[in-house]
């Protein structure tokens, strides 16, 4: 009777050791954020040492290193071997990267409720770009459009596709935007409409697609170039809800 006591006392004490232990960690991590947002670290400066950052955050060595090993996963603090943590310098771009993380597990219902978001974004970046782009630059998006319209296999498609998309958006000239687009645009390659039934009809209509955008950008119409953009994407979010398993 006794063991088996202390046996389910074991089992009760375990999820609360659990929860401290999480509990810790979200202090060490917040405590972290906190420093660096409120500027007490700044971008290159090196994190003190544990026993200084544990007796300032309020917790053991352990949730802290679980802290900072998050903080490093997201791009946030740079961990150098024999050097130490440093916090990184922050750029935009390369802190949105750290949500493919997160971004590339979504299931399929879960990325189509971010197309809103990538169709405004897509706009956006067609009209910026409509205003900046080059003839050369033109020139180099058409003969891309000239191989995207010829290839059948689905690999070369959404390689061609992709650049195309991504081409636009560095032209536009914000990093941070480009970024964000390419996390969204790579977890929606993931499902491969161009190896559906209506494969050819897609295909059809996302060439028309892309020339739309190309002859917004070539008239240097930002309007134009945005409502194509917008189009296109709307395009492809109808296909893939079309093809979406059942719930």
């Amino acid at each position: 009777m006794h063991g088996r006591l202390r046996l389910w006392v074991g089992a009760h004490r375990a999820p609360e050791r659990e929860s401290r232990r999480m509990g810790a960690m979200e202090t060490a991590l917040h405590g972290l954020r906190a420093l660096i947002a409120d500027g007490d670290l700044r971008p290159g400066d090196r994190l003190p040492s544990e026993g200084e950052l544990c007796e300032r955050l309020g917790v053991s060595r352990g949730p802290l290193r679980e802290a900072i090993r998050t903080l490093s996963a997201l791009g946030v603090i740079d961990t150098r071997h024999g050097s130490g943590s440093y916090v990184s310098e922050l750029h935009a771009a390369d802190l949105i990267k750290g949500l493919g993380l997160t971004v590339g597990l979504l299931p399929l219902d879960s990325i189509i409720e971010l197309y809103e978001l990538r169709r405004a974004l897509e706009a956006h970046a067609a009209s910026l770009a409509a205003a900046r782009v080059d003839p050369e630059t033109i020139a180099r998006l058409d003969a891309l459009l000239d191989r995207l319209e010829a290839v059948t296999d689905d690999e070369a498609l959404s390689e061609l596709d992709n650049e195309f998309h991504s081409a636009i958006a560095d032209i536009a000239g914000n990093d941070a935007l480009a970024t964000l687009l390419d996390v969204l645009r790579s977890r929606s390659r993931a499902y491969r409409i161009f190896t559906t039934d209506d494969a050819a009809q897609i295909k059809l209509l996302s060439d028309a697609g892309h020339r739309s955008i190309l002859r917004g950008l070539e008239a240097r119409d930002p309007v134009a170039a945005s409502a194509a953009a917008a189009g296109h994407v709307a395009q492809t979010e109808f296909w893939l809800r079309k093809h979406q398993a059942p719930a």
